[in-house]
């Protein structure tokens, strides 16, 4: 898998030339990613070597949200990064399963190029799930929590 510290340089240099497509490829590693209409960049295809690209496909359908998740709405990362579940290693998460957000309450933060973006909930109701680990890489449009709407 490519460190995210390189994936993220590929996208500083992607928004700062105004690229909107980057391939590189090597004997070890294939990424490919893409901006949508200008807007963030988005990981299209990371590979490692053949070797390595066997284990994340078998862990994947572990990830994936078990069906009975009919009802619950989706709290979506909107950028490539790293997820923090609190603001320092020494603070609680800022949500937890069972607790009530608003919209406008923070639950997470993703940091991407040596920035930390606070996530709002955009949605009121009460976390169900929490899909992913303090620390976890995330991809644009991946789901972070599972919330009951209230």
């Amino acid at each position: 898998m490519i460190d995210i510290r390189k994936l993220k340089e590929l996208v500083r240099l992607m928004v700062e030339n105004d690229l909107t497509e980057l391939d590189l490829r090597d004997q070890q590693e294939n990424v490919a990613i893409k901006r949508r209409n200008g807007g963030e960049p988005v990981v299209v295809a990371p590979a490692a070597a053949p070797a390595a690209a066997a284990a994340p496909a078998s862990a994947a359908p572990a990830q994936e949200a078990p069906s009975d998740d009919a009802g619950l709405v989706a709290i979506e990362s909107p950028m490539v990064g790293t997820f923090y579940s609190a603001a320092n290693p020494d603070s609680d998460p800022f949500v937890a399963v069972g607790k009530s957000v608003s919209s406008d309450s923070v639950v997470c933060l993703v940091e991407a190029m040596k920035v930390f973006n606070e996530i709002k909930a955009e949605c009121s109701g009460t976390i169900e799930r929490v899909l992913v680990n303090s620390g976890d890489s995330v991809e644009f449009g991946q789901k972070l929590f599972l919330v009951k709407p209230a």
